[in-house]
């Protein structure tokens, strides 16, 4: 995460696609200019496929996965506190503003994707245990008949606190997920969480498995958006949803100006003093600025097989802004591919 930029609201339905359909699109088909000859598109072709950005710095695709892993690497203890400095606490609202507009029922099955240190797995577990106290106590008044060692058992169950709900947290860096497995023990999370090492591009889970999708502050680093976006879809059950956190473009020229004086000047510093981190800092404020508008990612969304993509501002009136999305995956008719 870095310092806030941009906030919006995406929302859509969708039905998988075909792998031979997205096969085509990662060989980036669609980006061929009508006009040049074949062996030029393909040279190009291979050239993006091959070269990549690292903040605004050119990597080879290979290079920025293991940049991106060292930058987690070596925030990772201080990755928590850097986000309450560089957001003045605000993303503690943004992200349960997710979970609220989530709003899991319990027996909800998550992936939440780079979610090492656990912020977002941990809102969910507390939002889904509320809903189903709040379900057993509208259950106990209607069974005025029962024993009040009846009563406790039902409350002591810790496993069935959570209604079947089940939060999967996945990232691909071993130092995030040691310091939400830390935290987690401290914090008393047990039932309904477990931890996985795992690359969202190619993520090692069967299909139609999950109910919801979230990734908050992390697609951004990933090197194939495209790809990613393409594994949520496939992982996400007929009917599941994606939400996803991130950082946008600010388009007032004023609030724009006075957030690149505090991203270039202000945050690289608060990197250095807390986390003795200048360099991993400069690249999270560079990345924000080399991902994609709002209206660019929604049709990123879109090709990956999500329908019905909208997005909204969240803090507008603020000179930060936060994209956020949701997606819905279709429900595939009967008889359907």
């Amino acid at each position: 995460m870095a310092a806030p930029r941009s906030l919006a609201l995406w929302n859509c339905c969708g039905r998988r696609w075909s792998r031979a359909m997205r096969g085509c699109q990662l060989l980036g088909l669609r980006s061929s200019w009508p006009g040049a000859p074949l062996s030029a598109r393909l040279l190009s072709q291979e050239k993006r496929a091959t070269e990549t950005h690292f903040g605004f710095e050119t990597v080879s695709e290979e290079e920025k996965g293991g940049k991106v892993y060292q930058v987690f690497e070596s925030v990772a203890k201080k990755y928590d506190v850097m986000n309450d400095m560089m957001s003045l606490g605000i993303h503690r609202l943004w992200k349960d503003l997710l979970i609220w507009k989530m709003h899991p029922l319990p027996g909800t099955q998550l992936l939440d994707v780079a979610g090492g240190t656990g912020d977002i797995a941990f809102r969910f577990l507390n939002y889904v245990q509320s809903q189903h106290q709040r379900k057993q106590k509208r259950q106990l008044r209607a069974q005025q008949s029962l024993s009040w060692e009846e009563i406790a058992k039902e409350y002591q169950n810790e496993e069935d606190s959570l209604g079947g709900s089940h939060v999967m947290v996945c990232d691909i860096n071993k130092e995030m997920l040691k310091v939400g497995k830390q935290k987690a023990l401290a914090q008393g999370y047990r039932a309904g969480l477990a931890w996985v090492l795992g690359d969202a591009e190619e993520l090692p889970f069967d299909d139609d498995k999950f109910d919801i999708y979230t990734i908050a502050f992390g697609i951004r680093n990933v090197t194939h958006i495209d790809q990613a976006l393409q594994e949520a879809h496939r992982v996400l059950k007929p009917g599941g949803r994606f939400l996803c956190l991130e950082f946008s473009q600010v388009n007032n020229p004023l609030i724009s100006r006075l957030y690149d004086l505090y991203s270039f000047q202000v945050i690289p510093v608060l990197g250095e003093v807390i986390a003795g981190d200048w360099k991993s800092y400069q690249y999270l404020v560079e990345s924000i600025r080399r991902f994609p508008s709002q209206e660019e990612f929604k049709e990123m969304i879109e090709d990956a097989g999500f329908h019905k993509v909208t997005y909204e501002s969240l803090t507008s009136a603020s000179w930060s802004l936060l994209a956020f999305e949701i997606n819905r995956k279709e429900q595939a008719l009967e008889g359907t591919s």
